[in-house]
Order: structure tokens, then C-alpha cells, then sequence
């Protein structure tokens, strides 16, 4: 199977090592062109500036071809700014800003703070097992509403409310969090062992 890794901006180097360190039949690639996304199967979206991304991708004749498609059923994980883009509603928005959407869900951009703000924690991932998984929030997005077929997978406790951090809708995952600089890639391997199951038995 191959995966791709959105790399117009942000960390997607950090993605393709947490895909390569895994003991499973898979292939990680960059993605920058158009004529790329065709030749993989599932897609990774990087952490980074999700505004940035979006319009890197419209310069590079990407952004319609990567929406249709996740539309169509690709398998997609998004990390930070990923799951942004994966958002079909934004709040706090910048002006004209954009994302490829799929899942039902409503995130709030830089929800946990400024750069300044940034921190770490254990957090409990459903369907995710050998302990916590260590989340890494940089200007982290949380998830303020979600649709009904959206599964939550974990969550984070601010201000005595409880906020989704972690979210599947079928074939898309997102989290709020960076488990690529973490050193803990159950995340991934929870990406390409559960949500590209279909896939993975079919190679």
C-alpha cells in the first residue's frame, strides 16, 4: 500500500518517519503534484498552517483533486492543521480560508492558545492499546461539534468542559494533537491497520 504525505508545508518529514518505522507493507511518499495523488492510496495531511496549506495546494492545482478525492473515499489522516482541513465548518476561520472537508464536524483553530500555550499530555485513544498516547498540542485545534457519524476517540479536559481531540468519520481520522514528533506511532499504525483495514487486505 502506498501512502502519501501532503508536502507543501509543515511536518511532513515528521510523518513519513513515523509511516517508515512501522512493520507493515507499506510505502510512504511525498506529495506536491497533481498527477502524484493518483498513484497513492491513502493520504497523510501534516501538521503546519492549515490556512498556508490550502492555498499552496490551489497554487498547485491539488486542491480539487485532493477534495474529490477524499470525497470518493481515500483514506485520510490529519494531524493539527490537517484535521482543519479535513473540517467541513471552521471557526475563527481566517478570511478566505478553505478546506478540503469530509468529516461532520465543526473545529476551532488555535482553540488551546498561541505558540506559547503549547504542551503535553497523555491522553486515552480509543481503540489504541499499550497505555496513553502522548499528545503533542501546538496552537491545537479542538473539535466544538460533530455530525452523527462522527466516532469520537479521544478527548482533552479545558476549563472543566470536555473537548474532542482525536475523531473518525469512516475513512478519515483526525487529531488535534502531533503524534509524529511524539516517537509513539500507534497512531499511524491505528490509521493503517484501522481505517485502511480495506485496503490493506486487498494487496
Amino acid at each position: 500500500m502506498k501512502i502519501g504525505v501532503l508536502a507543501l508545508q509543515g511536518d511532513f518529514r515528521e510523518h513519513i518517519a513515523a509511516l517508515d518505522s512501522l512493520d507493515l507493507d507499506i510505502e510512504a511518499t511525498e506529495i506536491r503534484r497533481a498527477s502524484e495523488i493518483a498513484e497513492v492510496d491513502a493520504l497523510v495531511l501534516p501538521g503546519g498552517e492549515s490556512t498556508t496549506i490550502a492555498k499552496l495546494a490551489r497554487s498547485f492545482d491539488l486542491f480539487d483533486v485532493l477534495q474529490k478525492r477524499i470525497s470518493a473515499g481515500m483514506p485520510v489522516y490529519g494531524s493539527c492543521a490537517g484535521m482543519i482541513l479535513l473540517a467541513d465548518r471552521v471557526v475563527d476561520a481566517a478570511r478566505g480560508q478553505e478546506t478540503f472537508g469530509g468529516i461532520d464536524m465543526t473545529v476551532r483553530r488555535n482553540a488551546f492558545g498561541r505558540q506559547i500555550d503549547s504542551f503535553e499530555m497523555d491522553i486515552d485513544f480509543e481503540g489504541i492499546n499499550g497505555g496513553a498516547v502522548k499528545g503533542v498540542f501546538i496552537r491545537a485545534p479542538w473539535v466544538e461539534e460533530i455530525g452523527q457519524n462522527v466516532e469520537v476517540l479521544a478527548t482533552v479536559t479545558q476549563d472543566e468542559l470536555l473537548h474532542p481531540v482525536a475523531v473518525r468519520q469512516g475513512h478519515l481520522l483526525a487529531t488535534s494533537f502531533h503524534p509524529e514528533i511524539s516517537g509513539d506511532n500507534r497512531v499511524h499504525r491505528y490509521f493503517v491497520q484501522q481505517v485502511c483495514q480495506n485496503l490493506l487486505v486487498g494487496k
